[in-house]
């Protein structure tokens, strides 16, 4: 085996560099076709989800593989590879096993915890499959990956630290309060009517939201899921499709919209977006500056170091540092230190202006003092205290509230800074989910998958084995005909009954002799580092090496031409 993966993820990559590293549904086609056709490959999988992008392959070989799988990524992105490089990460072998397995599981989700990336998986393999780009290798690796997922989720509490995507967007959304409470009442757009728009639409209709419209670029899809949605039991909401054309009059109707399609470019924009609020509060929308306020007044310039006299050579002090005070003088020694403190205390800055409420050039002189004797006395200067807290710039409460679960995103950033709206995407999620709780049931999860890689690198070892014993057999099944083929030349009179019982008897004796050597040696190529043995079985028994290939290039071909799981 020599599975390798390169990719980038919320992990890896700010969500602008995923954003632009996306991969449609045709640039994924084309990604795995070139990676099967370069020559280090000749398997190759790719999982594109909101917030990761992975190319899996088989490859004879490891640099090589990792340079040509990244050079392909970049192409197919956009990304230029030296800006892609950085963010990528390289598994290989039992450590790529492990990372699909914890993906598998959620335990490298955005939402650690949710089940929506095993359909996810699922969708990845298919696609392999149809194109006949995943060999034995990425099936049953896939395929393990499907089983270890739902083996976490029924075996342990995972699913109540995980959630979905949608269901930790909504929560966003209703700023830390209870979801139902929130959405009570509200009339609710879904733009899009994929899988992850339909999971919005059934959490947002579960969650008591009285009206729920659809709209998508393919109308028959938009009106299936509406009647879905009407009709369901578990829910009572009244639902409706409608052209994307509609979407600018219907977001003035909405309280809250989720959009989810695979667009390229973005469907609200932040004037959209503006003029729906305004269409429901018929008051214009301001846009905030929502950086940060710093409510201390800023240190002095540098600049005041010119003046004649000043001790320091302040050209390799940091610009916007003062030379009165403690960030003056962080990291200079104790002599320069108390030559700077006279130097201040004779009075040669004191008559530059003063911001209000700074302390007086006396106070700096004491202070300085006092840090050149800590100084002397500690023999290092005290670290630069960090930055006093800033101020956060008020918003009114919101009237429209949005969710972009896009990649790329659906609705411009701008939108961020209108008044009365509140946005949620991917990126503010990332943000969210860092500080969000992991359940005890995390240990758990992981020791299976532990358990799992260990069993799915034995049975590979194993199954790497199989060839060169099916050759065996095959070189013991010939030296059996041929004998028998032998001794009927030497015994023509030999009868039929005599003749099968002859050769049923040398048939036994091979198999008995084989049985024992074959059994074992898969059991110690199944331990780690059991790969030689296959080398010493061909060595042993002088087995011809085209033929251990031709039974491998069987096996393969098979794998490869297996439907969708």
């Amino acid at each position: 085996m020599s599975l390798l993966v390169v990719g980038l993820s919320h992990r890896s990559a700010p969500v602008s560099v995923l954003e632009r590293a996306s991969l449609s549904a045709d640039a994924q086609l084309k990604l795995l076709h070139d990676t099967v056709a370069a020559e280090p490959a000749t398997e190759a999988a790719v999982l594109a989800t909101c917030n990761r992008i992975e190319l899996y392959a088989d490859v004879d070989k490891f640099h090589a593989g990792v340079a040509e799988l990244s050079t392909l990524l970049a192409q197919h992105s956009g990304v230029g590879l030296e800006e892609l490089t950085p963010y990528l990460y390289v598994h290989y072998e039992d450590r790529a096993v492990h990372h699909l397995f914890s993906v598998a599981c959620g335990l490298d989700s955005m939402v650690v915890g949710e089940g929506q990336i095993l359909g996810q998986i699922k969708d990845s393999l298919a696609r392999a499959q149809d194109l006949h780009t995943a060999g034995r290798l990425l099936n049953d690796l896939f395929q393990q990956a499907l089983r270890v997922g739902k083996r976490a989720h029924s075996e342990t509490g995972i699913d109540r630290a995980g959630q979905s995507l949608v269901t930790f967007g909504l929560q966003q959304l209703a700023a830390g309060g209870d979801v139902q409470q929130w959405a009570a009442g509200k009339k609710a757009l879904v733009i899009g009517a994929g899988s992850m728009s339909s999971l919005a639409a059934a959490t947002l209709a579960r969650a008591g939201v009285a009206e729920i419209v659809v709209a998508n670029r393919t109308f028959e899809r938009a009106e299936r899921l509406a009647q879905i949605l009407s009709e369901g039991d578990d829910t009572d909401v009244a639902a409706r499709a409608v052209p994307m054309e509609s979407v600018p009059v219907e977001l003035t109707r909405a309280d809250v919209a989720v959009s989810c399609t695979g667009a390229t470019g973005l469907v609200l924009t932040a004037d959209a977006v503006a003029t729906a609020v305004e269409g429901r509060t018929g008051e214009p929308v301001a846009e905030i500056d929502d950086r940060p306020v710093d409510t201390e007044a800023p240190l002095p310039s540098a600049g005041v170091a010119a003046e004649d006299g000043c001790p320091l050579d302040l050209s390799a002090v940091p610009s916007g540092f003062s030379v009165m005070g403690e960030a003056a003088v962080a990291g200079m020694d104790a002599a320069t230190l108390e030559q700077h403190a006279a130097w201040v205390a004779g009075g040669t800055a004191v008559d530059r202006p003063r911001e209000t409420g700074r302390p007086s050039p006396e106070a700096d002189a004491e202070l300085i003092t006092a840090l050149a004797a800590t100084a002397a006395t500690v023999g290092r200067i005290p670290e630069r205290r960090r930055p006093e807290p800033v101020a956060e710039v008020p918003r009114p409460q919101p009237v429209m509230f949005l969710l972009d679960l896009a990649m790329p995103r659906d609705i411009d950033a701008a939108v961020h800074r209108l008044t009365g709206v509140r946005l949620v995407d991917i990126e503010s999620l990332a943000e969210a989910s860092a500080d969000a709780p992991m359940a005890s049931d995390v240990d758990q999860v992981r020791r299976i998958v532990a358990d799992e890689v260990a069993a799915f690198g034995a049975a590979q070892r194993a199954a790497h084995i199989t060839p060169t014993v099916v050759a065996l057999r095959s070189m013991a099944a010939d030296v059996v005909a041929g004998e028998i083929a032998r001794l009927e030349g030497r015994l023509p009179g030999l009868d039929d009954k005599h003749r099968a019982e002859i050769t049923q008897t040398v048939k036994r004796v091979v198999d008995k002799l084989l049985h024992a050597p074959t059994v074992r040696v898969k059991q110690l190529a199944a331990e780690p580092g059991g790969a030689g043995y296959a080398d010493a079985l061909r060595t042993l028994f002088d087995l011809d090496p085209e033929t251990v290939a031709s039974v491998s290039r069987a096996e393969n071909s098979t794998e490869k031409n297996r439907g969708p799981a």
